[in-house]
This record gives structure tokens, sequence and C-alpha cells, in this order.
């Protein structure tokens, strides 16, 4: 009998000790969460681009070419500024057939066959998104002909003016990106040797919109 209200306080005791000894432990408090890392756009970026053109006439059809540029960007600011050269082959024309006064049937077409820019951007970055402007300088090379019989003359002019427009691009990993783009062209007027008879063509406006990818190196 002793012996059994020996064992019977030293389990007391015991299971007393072991709950004191849970109610000392100091609370742990749950780690953090994790910082998530904040978007940067700074550096050089290389890509393609293509796209729809059109002016204020018929002339109409696509573009593809490339882009290189450079971001710079502050740490803890969300604005962003570049500046972006770009270049494209393009098939933007517009063909009319008729007499035209002279009384033979005559073919003249209209065709933009490259441009390209020199610009300046702008931006908010939103994290992986940035919503930006740009302007700056455009040029493009366009073509026209006179056919009639059989026979063709043309003649090529590079023209030089400016461009504006804006887009968003979104980084869709850390070193890839994907854009849409609306820019508005103006180009200045060129003379044209059709034959031996100088055509003052006036001002070129004409509108794109492109879709692109560039890679950014990090």
């Amino acid at each position: 009998m002793k012996r059994l209200l020996l064992a019977a306080v030293a389990l007391s005791v015991a299971t007393a000790a072991s709950a004191a000894d849970m109610q000392a432990r100091p609370y742990t408090k749950a780690p953090p969460a994790a910082v998530v890392a904040v978007y940067n756009w700074s550096g050089f970026y290389i890509g393609a681009m293509g796209g729809y053109g059109w002016d204020s006439g018929n002339s109409s059809g696509g573009f593809g070419g490339g882009t290189v540029g450079y971001n710079w960007q502050l740490p803890g600011s969300q604005f962003v500024f570049g500046i972006e050269v770009d270049a494209a082959g393009a098939n933007i024309k517009d063909s009319v057939t008729g007499d035209f006064g002279v009384g033979i049937p005559l073919t003249l077409d209209s065709k933009i066959n490259s441009f390209g820019s020199v610009t300046g951007r702008a931006g908010f970055a939103m994290d992986a998104a940035l919503i930006y402007a740009k302007g700056g300088f455009a040029w493009a090379n366009r073509k026209d002909s006179i056919s009639a019989f059989g026979m063709t003359i043309s003649d090529s002019q590079s023209h030089t003016g400016y461009t504006i427009g804006g887009g968003l691009e979104y980084l869709f990993t850390p070193n890839w990106s994907a854009k849409g783009e609306y820019m508005f062209t103006s180009l200045g007027g060129e003379t044209y040797n059709r034959g031996g008879e100088p055509l003052a063509l006036g001002n070129i406006d004409f509108h794109t919109i492109k879709v692109g990818v560039n890679y950014h190196f990090r």
C-alpha cells in the first residue's frame, strides 16, 4: 500500500512539472510572408514587331521588323524613361487605274516600302505592366509608279518627319515582354521624277498598329 501511494505521488509531481514546463515555453510568432520582388525595367532589350498600317487615303497593308532600346528606372520609382530604335519592311500600298484625262488607261501605284523611327519613351510601371508614350524622328521610303501598255516608270524617295503614340508592355517572364502599340507618323513632301516630269508629293501621314515581343538583358 505504501508503495502504491509513493507511485501515485511521483506521478502527480511529474505531471505538474510537465504542465509547468509547457506553460513556461515562450510564444513564437509565425515568420513574415515572403516579400515579392518588384520588377525593374532598366537595361537593354531587343525584339521583333509587326502590324498593320494605313493612311488617310486608300493605302494600307502590313509590315514587320525589329526593335532595339534601353530603359532607365530608378530604384523605388515607378517612372521609366528610355530610347528606342525600330525599322520595318512594309507593304502599305494603293493602286488606281483610269485615263486621268490623258485618253489612255494608266495605273498609278504608290507603296511605302520601309519605315522606321528613333524615339524617346516615358512610362509608368505597375510591376510587370508598363504604360508608355513615345515620340521622335521618323522616316519612310516610298515608291510611286505609272504603268501603261506594259511599260512602267517609277521613282523612290525617302521622306522624314516625326512620329508620336503610345502603348502597353507586359513582362510575362523576367526577361521576356509583349507589347501593343499605336503610332501616328507625319512625313514631309518630296519631288518624284516620272519620266522626266517632276511631281511634288505633299506630306505623307499614316497610322500603324503593331504588336511585338522583346527580350530584356539582365
